[in-house]
């Protein structure tokens, strides 16, 4: 469990860099931050995803475990949505998002690794989310008709990158070094740019600051840490996966919310609090769920 632990410890190093840069007054205005979230959105976190994308198996974006990942997501996300339909679209897709939308990249990479034994699942899981979901969110975001917001995410740089990066995994082509290279270093801005901004935006507005947000904030969390891998143990048994493939669905879906669910929020300035105070929450917290589901299963 040490590279799990290690991928926290790194995380939540990030973040303090980020409050403690804008304790100082160097990130002094949400406005400065927000350029981080923007670099990220439209750059970096695109060139993650094409470069991760690129080098996956994709035959496994068809696996039973990422099946049941897909269906316990949109599960989960329909239980959240049936307790606070009434909020507005914008909110209740970040907090719809925030219950189901699990950090495959920077966390899940090396629970995969170190917990399942290789990555062989968490990038299609990236992919996937954001050719499935983002568009959704986006749209709910964006403040447009449903149907044109939709459009619009379909067309947004991440989910064209993850869908060009499934092509050339796809069709085995070999991307030169000189074009690869380049994309890999502008990826691995992406984590950071996000997690310096959310660290920035605490100084601002601390965690559960916001009242008004508790009860969405609480219901994402319970249903992220516990709803999503309890749903996907039950999905697990229903389609009769084998209990390695189970496993695998279970601690996935226990790791935290994405940071890309506040990404998304910041950027479009919406539904910024249930998605923030979640990830933070969810970031300390599925550790020690993911502890208890690995000893659960004997590992």
């Amino acid at each position: 469990m040490l590279g799990v632990l290690t991928a926290f410890s790194i995380i939540l190093a990030v973040i303090f860099i980020g409050w403690f840069l804008a304790a100082r007054g160097i990130i002094s205005s949400d406005r400065e931050r927000l350029v981080l979230n923007k670099v990220a959105f439209y750059a970096a976190t695109p060139a993650l995803l094409f470069s991760s994308v690129a080098r996956s198996d994709p035959g496994v974006v068809l696996s039973p475990v990422i099946v049941v990942i897909v269906l316990s997501a949109v599960i989960v996300a329909a239980i959240y949505a049936a307790f606070f339909w009434r909020k507005g679209i914008a909110e209740l897709a970040s907090g719809a998002a925030a219950a189901s939308y699990f950090n495959a990249v920077n966390i899940g990479l090396p629970v995969s690794q170190y917990v399942l034994g290789d990555s062989t699942y968490a990038i299609p899981a990236v992919f996937v989310q954001m050719v499935l979901f983002t568009p959704l969110i986006l749209g709910a975001l964006g403040g447009k008709s449903l149907l044109g917001g939709i459009k619009t995410g379909l067309l947004s740089p991440m989910v064209l990158a993850s869908a060009l990066g499934f092509i050339v995994a796809w069709q085995d082509w070999h991307i030169p070094a000189p074009i690869m290279e380049p994309l890999a270093l502008l990826g691995g801005a992406s984590i950071p740019l996000i997690l310096l901004s959310f660290g920035a935006s605490l100084k601002t507005a601390g965690v559960l600051s916001d009242r008004s947000s508790r009860p969405a904030t609480y219901t994402a969390t319970a249903l992220k840490l516990v709803g999503l891998p309890a749903v996907a143990y039950g999905l697990s048994l229903a389609l009769g996966l084998s209990p390695e493939h189970t496993y695998a669905a279970v601690i996935l879906c226990a790791l935290p919310t994405a940071q890309q669910v506040y990404n998304y929020a910041a950027t479009f300035q919406r539904g910024q609090s249930v998605a923030r105070d979640t990830v933070f929450i969810t970031t300390f917290a599925s550790l020690p769920v993911m502890l208890v589901i690995a000893f659960l299963f004997g590992h």
